[in-house]
């Protein structure tokens, strides 16, 4: 088992608040990408991460966080303020071998649903028509899941939970509402749940979290919040032998038997006719800094993450600094923590262009590191022995420099 995942709402009067975090492979490079407004020739076909399906004769313009290797996304926002994150749940339903994954389900519907309405009909239509399958994992590309999704826009949002071709919808109310790997919706997740798995995904702990959280949101700061909790009362992660850091909502990986790594993270505070949107286009949100990203705004943001560091792109650039900290996070977050934060919140109080601000994040993430580095040289690696046996497997498959 390895993605596991939370994503958060909260529907107010006169807006609705977003949060998700994309929980999966530690190694698993993930990226912004902005695809523009197509039109497409009729009887057009479009190949999706394992199977080929119709194409749309017009495709709205959409922001993603995507996994390197996949077609589909984890999260993303289209140009009509249409914001959508999907979760892996484990049901008693059988898993098919090839279709649409979730992340494919999800891209579909941004790319063609002009409202939270709408793109729940599309993944129901996709759903019906292709069905949903194939393997999802980085590490084990045969492991295979079926999906719920939280999609909002500036009115309204939706939980949509399925189990193969079976699905349950719920218009949230106004208030908070959060999804884990774990079928919410009853009678529908006792049913069709699969309760060993999702108490092996510690999809309980995390949606009890969240949800709390989410129902106290007021703004996106709040979100970030959410998505850096360890859990109540914890600054740093807290690991057990059997899942790592699942237990909260900045998931770190370090489990005997299920691991997962926080590789995304995106935030959005929408209105009809406005989106805000941020996101960190690095892992651990704990360690990263939200920037500020609008659809209509492509950035090029040099070179793609794939599953080795490569030195150059954004995500592995962080991940020496994330990898860094979690050695003694009690120690080392704090040299730069409060720098971040209140970067984040003079951002908030007056958001500058993209561009500027990945820029400005860039000249930071560089200090930070060499900071935190500097320091790393007399520091004790405090995580439990499991734990940095992972992560020394995983630094030595990316190939990342002692």
């Amino acid at each position: 088992m390895a993605p596991v995942c939370d994503t958060a709402v909260r529907v107010l009067p006169d807006r609705v608040l977003f949060a998700k975090n994309s929980d999966r492979d530690p190694n698993e490079g993930q990226l912004l990408e902005w695809q523009p407004r197509r039109s497409h020739s009729a009887g057009s076909r479009l190949r999706c991460t394992w199977v080929e399906i119709e194409q749309a004769r017009e495709t709205h313009a959409v922001l993603l966080s995507r996994p390197y290797w996949m077609w589909g996304a984890e999260m993303g926002a289209n140009e009509h303020g249409v914001v959508i994150g999907n979760e892996a749940v484990f049901t008693k339903e059988p898993l098919a071998e090839t279709g649409l994954t979730g992340m494919d389900l999800l891209r579909l519907a941004l790319e063609r649903g002009d409202s939270a309405e709408s793109a729940v009909s599309v993944i129901l239509e996709w759903i019906e028509r292709a069905g949903q399958g194939g393997g999802c994992g980085h590490e084990d590309r045969s492991f295979t899941y079926h999906s719920s999704f939280l999609v909002a826009d500036g009115r309204e949002a939706f939980v949509l939970e399925t189990a193969g071709q079976k699905h349950a919808l719920e218009r949230v109310g106004e208030g908070g509402r959060s999804i884990s790997n774990g079928l919410s919706i009853q009678p529908f997740a006792r049913q069709h749940g699969d309760a060993l798995r999702t108490w092996g995904a510690g999809a309980a702990s995390r949606r009890a979290c969240s949800g709390r959280r989410a129902r106290e949101a007021t703004g996106a700061g709040d979100l970030f919040a959410l998505l850096r909790d360890h859990g109540p009362g914890h600054a740093a992660p807290r690991y057990s032998w059997l899942n790592g850091a699942m237990s909260a909502p900045c998931v770190h990986a370090g489990g005997r038997v299920a691991a997962s790594q926080t590789t995304g993270s995106f935030v959005a505070e929408l209105a009809p006719g406005r989106a805000r949107l941020w996101a960190t286009a690095t892992a651990a949100p704990c360690t990263s800094l939200f920037k500020p990203v609008s659809v209509a705004e492509p950035l090029d943001l040099g070179r793609e993450p794939g599953e080795q560091d490569d030195g150059a792109s954004l995500w592995w650039r962080h991940e020496r600094l994330h990898r860094t900290v979690m050695r003694d996070p009690d120690r080392l977050l704090p040299l730069f923590s409060g720098e971040r934060d209140a970067l984040e919140a003079r951002w908030l109080a007056d958001p500058p262009a993209a561009a500027e601000a990945f820029a400005e994040a860039d000249r930071q993430l560089a200090r930070w590191t060499a900071r935190v580095e500097r320091a790393a040289h007399a520091a004790r690696d405090i995580r439990p022995a499991h734990v940095r046996r992972y992560w020394e497997k995983r630094d030595a498959r990316a190939r990342i420099p002692a």
